[in-house]
């Protein structure tokens, strides 16, 4: 369990993530942001009527409008309301079945116009008008009705239209307040002309609004009908203009013919007939998903939902907490991708197919998903999953500088901090190259010199050799002393390592040799430097304790180099590499065969060589003891030693202190004296280890 933790602890975008998506869901259930939810919505919706759309009921419903036209051709501005019953009543004698007239009644006219008014009114059917509703935290607690003279001939119905967002207008539903119910004629606007249309009285229960038998309309947890708005037509952007008529055919009927009253007929008999202002001077106009709509067309759209059944319906809770989580296991899966930009490009695709199925839902099924609170959800999650990987990044660069930045060339640090799967930090065994060095009688030297002193020297010294360490992308390890270990294959895979390494001890001798001039010159103890290289497999990775490691190297190969290393005293030679690693790199080097030799504690036999120059970098004198050297090597094989003593005393000639030529002298005058066994094989076998 602690373990767990611990991993939840390093992937706290994982729980970040569960905890957003879960804010969503109740956010959604809230209406935290509702004007985002509601552009979605809109957006949406567009894409719900942009194909054949929900049509207009254009055989339910039809419009009487109060436009320019019409108020230029009146002379004034608004119409009396002796005149628009007057044009009520028309439309009831013409077949309207409800004629709703977008007016509120709730001041006596100026005119002396509410009786006349009152009694036209009082013949058009029982037309509905405009209440309005007193809403005071969130409940509506009155209403105001028209005057009581067109209230006795008129039933009413309130239409409190109110955005959903008080930082922008975006007119999407309709709300229903419960309690209103108890007053009389207490039902939105729009219910009262679907009810006188239904002949039915509305009822609301369990959030379904009742038209008797009729017709069933469900309503959202918040008693909310969202409007399902029709599609306009190819080039339309009203309803209104395209299916109505101006009121000015509709004030005197007296003078119209025949074929015209059957033309008015058309456009009244057993409608809903919506009568109201759509001039600019009304500002009677929202906006909507489809654009700015009259007030008269907010209504119809309105009755054109409630008599479809309310196609529109919110998601389900259920639904809703399926879509969260298959967001959320998506976004879960999309975070162990280690690439960023693949890891990007799954979270994106992700959240456009999640996308594209809540549109699909609204568009084609009538199911609002919420959508905004989840968009904002997963882009949340989406910035906390890369800013984790961000800041775990950066960390492993830093710790990548500080575990290798004192070890290895700043282009290899480069190398691991842009990809970093390119370390490996674990342990694990593959073939390198391990170097060891060691100054040769430092003990000595450090006896005539100050700690100050001391100290100056080893620094300037161990400085220089790593530069070339790190020149040739090689590993230091650590430092014993005035020891140097190093490595070359880790923590890049370096197929030409020991090439690298060989090449580095090279130039590390060419230095060694003008460094002894200068520290001559200035008379300070000349320092000579034994190095062993050997190739093999070898354990790498971090080693150590739970309180501290180092990224190190161990295993029999890298003893071997240890102890070759040592084994320079033997033939007072500066560089020895194992013939593992001579073999690699026997076309970039020069060098010579030094012995067959068994180290201390080892019982296999290794052949040997001194590494000298690059190939072809020998200059004459040392090649010609090279030559020499080589035929008297071969004599002392064939136990033809006194031969071999003569040989090696000729390359003597060459260099007089060659340390292999003299130590193959006084071996082959041991020979002589004590020859070897008749099934002698060359080796010769260390007995200290240097």
């Amino acid at each position: 369990m602690g373990q767990l933790f611990g991993e939840l602890g390093k992937r706290w975008d994982i729980p970040l993530t569960v905890v957003l998506l879960l804010l969503a869901i109740v956010a959604e259930r809230g209406e935290w942001f509702s004007v985002l939810e509601d552009q979605t919505v809109g957006f949406r919706h567009l894409v719900r009527v942009s194909g054949d759309g929900v049509p207009f009921p254009e055989d339910t419903i039809s419009f009487v409008n109060q436009d320019e036209g019409f108020f230029d051709a009146y002379g004034s501005w608004p119409l009396r309301r002796a005149d628009l019953a007057r044009a009520a009543r028309n439309m009831h004698e013409l077949g309207a079945r409800v004629v709703v007239i977008d007016n509120l009644f709730d001041f006596p006219s100026s005119y002396g116009e509410d009786e006349p008014a009152a009694a036209l009114l009082a013949q058009a059917g029982e037309p509905l008008v405009v209440s309005q509703g007193r809403v005071e935290d969130g409940r509506l607690t009155d209403i105001n009705y028209p005057i009581d003279a067109i209230r006795a001939v008129t039933r009413s119905g309130y239409t409190n239209i109110e955005s959903s967002s008080g930082l922008v207008e975006n007119m999407g539903r309709l709300r229903l307040f419960p309690e209103a119910v108890e007053f009389e004629d207490g039902w939105p606007f729009s219910v009262q002309a679907v009810a006188l249309y239904l002949g039915e009285t509305p009822r609301l229960e369990d959030r379904t609004l009742h038209f008797g038998d009729a017709l069933s309309v469900p309503l959202s947890h918040r008693h909310e009908l969202y409007l399902d708005f029709p599609a306009f037509d190819r080039g339309v952007s009203s309803y209104a203009t395209e299916y109505g008529i101006s009121v000015l055919d509709l004030l005197d009927l007296t003078d119209k013919s025949e074929a015209e009253l059957e033309e008015l007929r058309y456009w009244m008999e057993d409608r809903i007939v919506l009568f109201g202002d759509i001039s600019e001077v009304s500002h009677d106009y929202f906006e909507t998903p489809v654009g700015r709509l009259y007030g008269i067309e907010f209504i119809a759209a309105t009755i054109a939902t409630l008599l479809g059944g309310g196609a529109l319906q919110p998601a389900g809770f259920g639904l809703e907490l399926l879509l969260a989580l298959a967001v959320l296991a998506g976004l879960v899966a999309c975070s162990t991708l280690q690439q960023p930009g693949m890891r990007l490009g799954a979270q994106a695709a992700l959240l456009g197919l999640w996308a594209w199925v809540v549109v699909w839902l609204y568009a084609s099924v009538g199911v609002i998903a919420s959508m905004s609170y989840i968009l904002v959800a997963g882009f949340l999650s989406i910035l906390a999953t890369n800013a984790r990987y961000y800041l775990a990044e950066r960390g492993q660069k830093t710790l990548i500088r500080e575990a290798f930045g004192q070890y290895l060339s700043p282009k290899v640090v480069n190398i691991l901090v842009k990809d970093p799967t390119k370390l490996s930090l674990g342990g694990e065994e593959r073939e390198m190259t391990a170097y060891f060095s060691d100054v040769a009688s430092f003990s000595t030297i450090s006896e005539q010199l100050t700690p100050k002193e001391l100290v100056a020297l080893l620094n300037d010294y161990l400085t220089a050799m790593c530069e070339i360490i790190a020149d040739y992308d090689g590993t230091v390890d650590k430092f014993e002393g005035d020891a140097i270990i190093a490595f070359w294959g880790a923590p890049l895979s370096q197929p030409d390592h020991a090439r690298l390494a060989c090449l580095a001890s090279i130039d590390m001798q060419n230095y060694m040799t003008r460094y002894r001039e200068r520290l001559a010159a200035e008379g300070r103890p000349i320092l000579n430097v034994r190095m062993g290289l050997n190739t093999g497999r070898m354990l790498v990775g971090n080693m150590g304790s739970a309180q501290r490691m180092d990224y190190t190297m161990m295993g029999d190969a890298v003893n071997l180099a240890a102890r070759l290393e040592g084994a320079n005293k033997f033939y007072k030679t500066c560089t020895m590499i194992s013939d593992f690693t001579y073999r690699k790199v026997a076309d970039d080097v020069e060098a010579r065969e030094l012995d067959l030799i068994r180290v201390v504690g080892k019982r296999e036999a290794v052949r040997v060589h001194e590494l000298l120059e690059r190939r072809g970098n020998l200059d004459p004198e040392r090649s010609e003891l090279v030559a020499r050297y080589n035929r008297a090597l071969e004599l002392y094989k064939a136990r033809k030693f006194q031969e071999a003593i003569d040989a090696f005393r000729h390359a003597l000639e060459v260099v007089p202190l060659d340390g292999p030529s003299l130590t193959y002298i006084d071996r082959c005058e041991d020979y002589l004296h004590e020859p070897p066994p008749a099934d002698w094989d060359g080796v010769y076998t260390l007995t200290a280890k240097g």
